[in-house]
């Protein structure tokens, strides 16, 4: 319950004249007193008002998600309209001033004058000397002026998030009347991600720059680019142009399509367009598995093939593979500011029977006295790591890496495989930062309706809807490994084999988006997924506005599944059959349907507006 929300019920109480006890051992408790004490009437009153007062909420509601800390409700409205002025207190707000005038103009049709002289501004940007954690701001609406205030730049910009979700509830018209109050808020996580795989599918610089904004516009504020992986190799690295003219030819659906990739300019432009929105883009180079499209252009840097998984990993027993590797890491460091690289470091024991029985694999082993095959992946990894860390990085990797010795102040897991807790309790047992981002329910390449064909289900019946999004990580992960400060935030995966089309993506992206949002930003306790539902409709109409092709969960039937591909039916397996362990093929995150352990579905799920069910 918000400030205002708190106070109102407050003021409901007082005004019933619901006597405080006197009782020292009830200090601070409010109590109902007998009958002789308590006028029958207005118990009634108090009763009825008690039981409509959560309504009264929802329609008192402010209408920005994630929903704010606070709200609290004045007097008056402030009228927005064409004349005016945005100020600012410091030079370096004028880009964040900028940002606000372009989307108004972009929205509205609006052209806001921006006037360095502070006096004039109607809309005040100000830096303060307030000690505040980072993203934390006010945004204080009064009838002649509006204030946005934080001690940093991300503050500032997260209240214009905010006011323009104020205004974009609004009618287009020449005077936008906005309700005066103030609001005080600040994210509960500082890690709010979005992980787009473009290897499997690749969706272009205007794709990528659309899905920013909607990001910034939610509070989003970390972007994982996967842009290696089997299918594809995405990037253009100068040292090594084959990667992207052999390894860019294909995708997940058309092992022919012509090459697709970013150019070293576009990665650049892209990341501008994200600083501007305080997001933080980390870029993935898949190894030592995954690794098909970059040795299907230079073959000599392979580890072999087994059936199913050609090429799958780099060769760790050739050492050019290492200095190949740290140059396409170097040339990456260039393009990406953000101090910090993913190397996948998953699935490798997909491929990893291709290094056995090799000569020199052999000599390897004996060398180092590895005892498997899983020594040698570690070996790889942390060398690996060495060269990312010696770049001044953060080494970013998927839960199988928590196994490996990495320096925990240098190392941030992600846990995907919420049907291995034990990854999660060991990469806090290490001291590593973890990043949440468990299939169910954060994998959007899943299935959001019971009803939907093509995507992925967890054991054949399980799917992520946005209702389970909504509730995640308080109804799923244990209080104690919550509570830990090195968990950094959560962040939601898509996976692209299934999505070959914008159409497909923007239908399982949105409005799920949303929900991931404000599980990321708004506390447990005030969260209230009625309010949000009420507040989700408006933005559907905005996705409307914006040209976006989205699921409906209020209405099922507004618009039809968008598939790309014939659906693959998946039959569950038969119990005895099911596999969780590293090295399961079944385990693959990435390929595999729905087969696998129910262990991890006990962790899942609140019972959304679709429920779902074991059959």
């Amino acid at each position: 319950m918000n400030t205002y929300s708190t106070n109102l019920l407050a003021q409901i109480i007082q005004s019933l004249t619901v006597n405080y006890s006197s009782d020292p051992s009830q200090t601070g408790k409010f109590v109902l007193l007998d009958s002789h004490s308590c006028d029958p009437n207005k118990f009634a009153k108090f009763v009825s008002i008690f039981l409509l007062f959560p309504l009264f909420l929802s329609a008192q509601s402010i209408n920005i998600i994630p929903l704010p800390k606070s709200f609290v409700k004045a007097d008056g409205q402030f009228q927005l309209n064409g004349s005016t002025v945005i100020g600012t207190n410091d030079t370096s707000l004028l880009p964040q001033a900028n940002y606000l005038q372009t989307e108004l103009r972009k929205a509205d049709g609006w052209s806001i004058p921006l006037d360095q002289n502070e006096a004039l501004a109607a809309i005040d940007l100000q830096l303060t000397d307030k000690k505040q954690k980072p993203g934390f701001y006010t945004l204080k609406i009064e009838p002649k002026k509006i204030t946005i205030q934080s001690s940093g730049n991300e503050g500032v910009f997260y209240g214009i998030v905010s006011l323009l979700q104020l205004i974009r509830s609004q009618p287009v018209e020449n005077n936008i009347s906005l309700l005066t109050g103030e609001i005080t808020d600040g994210p509960r996580y500082q890690w709010r991600g979005f992980m787009l795989d473009e290897s499997r599918h690749f969706f272009g610089k205007e794709k990528v720059e659309q899905l920013m904004d909607w990001m910034a516009f939610y509070k989003l504020n970390k972007f994982h680019w996967h842009l290696t992986d089997v299918n594809g190799w995405r990037m253009e690295i100068k040292k090594y142009p084959m990667l992207t003219t052999v390894g860019g030819i294909g995708n997940h659906s058309d092992s022919l399509a012509a090459a697709k990739y970013y150019t070293q300019d576009d990665i650049k432009d892209i990341v501008a367009y994200a600083q501007d929105r305080f997001i933080t883009v980390i870029p993935e180079i898949d190894m030592p598995g995954h690794a098909t499209a970059a040795n299907k252009a230079y073959p000599e840097f392979s580890g072999g093939s087994i059936p199913k998984y050609q090429n799958f990993t780099f060769d760790p027993s050739n050492e050019k593979t290492y200095q190949f590797l740290a140059d396409i890491l170097k040339e990456t460091n260039s393009l990406f500011p953000s101090h910090m690289m993913h190397l996948g470091g998953d699935e490798v024991a997909l491929g990893i029977q291709a290094w056995a029985g090799r000569p020199a694999i052999t000599d390897m082993l004996a060398k180092n006295n590895f005892t498997s095959l899983g020594d040698l992946e570690h070996y790889f990894f942390r060398r690996m790591a060495d060269t990312v860390i010696g770049m001044n990085n953060k080494i970013l990797c998927w839960d199988e890496a928590a196994e490996t010795d990495l320096p925990a102040d240098k190392t941030i897991i992600f846990w995907w495989r919420q049907n291995v807790p034990s990854q999660l309790a060991l990469a806090l047992q290490k001291k590593y930062q973890v990043v949440l981002c468990p299939r169910l329910p954060l994998y959007f390449d899943f299935v959001q309706d019971k009803d939907h064909l093509s995507g992925r289900k967890w054991d054949g019946t399980f799917f992520n809807n946005e209702s389970d999004i909504y509730n995640f990580p308080d109804k799923i992960i244990p209080s104690d490994e919550l509570g830990s400060t090195q968990v950094l935030g959560i962040q939601a995966n898509i996976w692209t084999e299934t999505i070959g089309s914008e159409r497909r993506l923007d239908f399982m992206i949105y409005p799920r988006m949303a929900a991931l949002a404000e599980s990321a930003w708004t506390d447990a306790s005030a969260k209230d997924e009625s309010s949000f539902n009420e507040r989700l409709k408006s933005n559907l109409l905005l996705y409307d506005k914006a040209g976006i092709y989205y699921y409906n969960p209020f209405d099922p039937l507004m618009h039809a599944e968008a598939i790309d591909f014939a659906p693959h039916i998946a039959k569950p397996m038969a119990k005895n059959k099911h596999h969780h362990g590293r090295g399961s093929k079944k385990s693959h995150h990435r390929h595999s349907e729905s087969n696998h352990s129910k262990q991890g579905s006990k962790r899942h799920h609140s019972e959304g507006k679709k429920k779902h069910r074991r059959s």
